[in-house]
């Protein structure tokens, strides 16, 4: 029988085997190294992708917060421009209205009846003066509460004085203006005219 020797055979294939296992664990951890390496990459692309968005995002906030306070200024600003329109208007509407007040007071006041004071405080008219009977007074009353620009007339004191032997009747009645409404202006209608 023949003797083979495989000692030698097997010592390279253990040393192969070793060599292949030494390889595949250079080329392992190369290949971890380098997903490592890729991830961290790809990671801290990520990051700084995400921390310039955040700026971004801040830097648009602050814009915005900017804008924001500009136009609350402009609110405040229009608001001031607002009342002040406002004011100019009230002025237009009551530049007349001394003048009605005491043409329609005129009106009102029946025969027999004095006015001795009339003063006026923001919508709340102050009238006091003499009437020579209480049905007078009741009169003024009556049509102050019928007037198309005063209302609520309020008869505050009415007193029985003598003036040089003669007896009349002393009485003080507030009365409030109406808010009156700027007149609708309508619209012109246009002329019919005719085919030819």
């Amino acid at each position: 029988m023949i003797r083979i020797n495989l000692l030698p055979h097997r010592q390279i294939k253990r040393a192969e085997r070793q060599r292949q296992f030494n390889l595949m664990l250079v080329a392992t951890v190369v290949l971890a190294g380098a997903i490592i390496f890729m991830g961290n990459t790809y990671m801290g692309a990520k990051v700084s992708a995400q921390m310039e968005r955040n700026q971004r995002l801040e830097a648009a906030n602050a814009k915005l917060d900017k804008e924001i306070e500009e136009i609350k200024e402009l609110k405040s600003q229009i608001g001031s421009v607002l009342e002040r329109k406002q004011i100019v208007e009230n002025l237009q509407s009551n530049r007349s209205q001394a003048v009605v007040v005491l043409d329609e007071v005129s009106r009102q006041l029946p025969e027999g009846t004095y006015l001795k004071l009339i003063s006026q405080k923001g919508s709340v008219i102050d009238l006091e003066g003499v009437a020579d009977t209480n049905a007078r007074v009741a009169t003024l009353v009556r049509n102050m509460s019928n007037s198309q620009w005063m209302e609520q007339p309020n008869l505050v004191q009415i007193q029985a004085v003598s003036i040089g032997n003669v007896r009349y009747n002393d009485f003080k009645m507030n009365v409030r203006l109406k808010a009156q409404q700027a007149p609708e202006v309508e619209a012109p209608k246009k002329p019919v005219g005719r085919k030819s």
